[in-house]
């Protein structure tokens, strides 16, 4: 039986292919929470077979060639590689970005099948850093995608997609408990829109107020994986000129 991997962080990925866990380990890192969204074609061109894309815009290009070429799939789409194994299982990093891939790799899927795709996710809850190499008694149980979690997802990307916060917000109103930690990555989104006392967002109070204390280095403020996301920092994107 075959069995592929898909991640959202190259670290991981290759501890997990070293520790022999997967036939193959891809790793996305595109990154979705700065500056303006791309474009629908470039977003379709990203999961679909190499043409043209340029380095960067293809969900490949964050896994080494040398791996690609040795199983065989350098250039392959999404879609037909996934196709091709037994067992696919994407494993979801704790951070707001990884949320947001799995949204946008769960639209893609869903505007190209109507059934469910027969893969699983599995929830990480440590930064992907703090495992390596990975052991069996840290992995999260593997969730099937159900057909509501799949229909949620979809709405979700298109919601985080829009000009307007709006939709974002009314994901609110929907039971968000189907897809874990989706609820909280909307709320600390909607946290860094201006607050209108001060026009700042969470993340540039939460700035200020670090500095106000004094005798803060760089790497206080902003601890980047060495410290956990308590204080999740997004940072806006399409909504930025709104």
């Amino acid at each position: 039986m075959t069995r592929l991997i898909v991640t959202t962080d190259s670290s991981i990925a290759g501890a997990i292919q070293q520790a022999g866990l997967a036939d193959l380990v891809i790793a996305i890192e595109r990154r979705l929470v700065w500056g303006p969204l791309p474009a629908d074609a470039e977003l379709d061109a990203f999961f679909a077979p190499r043409t043209t894309q340029p380095r960067g815009l293809h969900w490949l290009d964050d896994t080494p060639s040398w791996r690609l070429e040795e199983s065989g799939v350098k250039d392959r789409g999404l879609i037909e590689l996934l196709a091709e194994y037994d067992t696919v299982e994407f494993w979801r990093g704790p951070e707001p970005n990884a949320q947001l891939i799995l949204l946008w790799l769960l639209d893609h899927w869903g505007r190209q099948h109507d059934a469910n795709p027969d893969f699983v996710v599995r929830s990480l809850f440590l930064g992907v850093r703090d495992v390596d190499p990975p052991r069996s008694e840290l992995y999260p149980p593997a969730v099937a995608i159900t057909p509501r979690q799949l229909k949620l997802a979809k709405r979700a990307w298109r919601a985080y997609r829009a000009p307007t916060p709006q939709s974002w917000r009314d994901l609110f109103k929907t039971n968000l408990s189907c897809l874990p930690q989706l609820a909280p990555h909307v709320r600390a989104l909607l946290n860094e829109l201006p607050r209108p006392a001060s026009g700042l967002g969470a993340t540039e109070a939460r700035i200020l107020q670090l500095i106000a204390r004094g005798g803060m280095q760089p790497f206080d403020v902003f601890p980047g994986h060495q410290k956990c996301w308590a204080g999740c920092v997004w940072l806006l994107g399409s909504w930025s000129a709104a």
